[in-house]
């Protein structure tokens, strides 16, 4: 004898979490503090990478993004975000990501991608990572989980070339080929990108909400 089918009333966990996701992004993109007041230098070119500061006139402190000059996927629409290989400082090490910036309120496929994605990152020879996706502020950040931040950090100044693949809803692409990107002058981008952000200086990045974690509040709220 098979079992009853379920029963209509209850919540397709499914169904209810990926619309979700695309709503609660929306949101934290909505509530995101805005980019303070802040005074920009004009870009430093160091081979395949950018290096761009933005100095706080109140506190001295510089912010600086170290990314690469060809975007891994180009933005969506006029006023979308390209997706960009960068370097940023986690827990000391100075490791690739793959991020976003700045994301609009129209910016749904970003946001669902932050929900449900994840960046596979390869530095051939060497094995690939896979770097969880998540919001950061108003930011999609793809990054190495700790366990692989010293990896990622060794492989990066010598690699010639990495391979990007986005996997997940908001994936500006399927295809099956990664996106390839040639790197040149990497040690000395992550030199003059230390001297500016010396290592303790960058606070840890704020902790955003995963499909799974969404999934599991709906859970508690429905009792199941």
């Amino acid at each position: 004898m098979e079992p009853p089918p379920p029963s209509s009333h209850l919540p397709d966990m499914t169904r209810i979490a990926l619309p979700l996701a695309a709503f609660m992004a929306a949101a934290a993109l909505a509530n995101a503090q805005p980019a303070q007041n802040v005074q920009g230098q004009v870009p430093e070119e160091i081979g395949s990478w950018r290096l761009s500061c933005l100095a706080d006139r109140m506190t001295d402190r510089a912010d600086c993004l170290l990314r690469h000059r060809e975007p891994v996927e180009p933005a969506q629409s006029a006023t979308g975000s390209s997706l960009v290989l960068e370097v940023q400082d986690r827990g000391g090490h100075l490791v690739p990501v793959v991020a976003a910036r700045d994301l609009s309120l129209e910016s749904a496929g970003r946001g669902l991608l932050a929900m449900t994605g994840t960046a596979q990152l390869r530095f051939p020879p060497n094995r690939h990572f896979e770097l969880p996706c998540t919001l950061e502020g108003r930011s999609l950040v793809c990054a190495p989980r700790p366990e692989d931040a010293a990896r990622a950090a060794a492989e990066l100044p010598t690699a010639p070339t990495a391979l990007v693949r986005m996997i997940g809803l908001g994936a500006g692409s399927d295809r099956a080929d990664p996106a390839e990107l040639r790197l040149t002058q990497t040690q000395e981008a992550l030199t003059r990108f230390r001297s500016r952000v010396p290592e303790g200086s960058t606070p840890p990045p704020s902790s955003g909400l995963t499909l799974p974690d969404i999934t599991n509040r709906l859970q508690r709220l429905f009792g199941n």
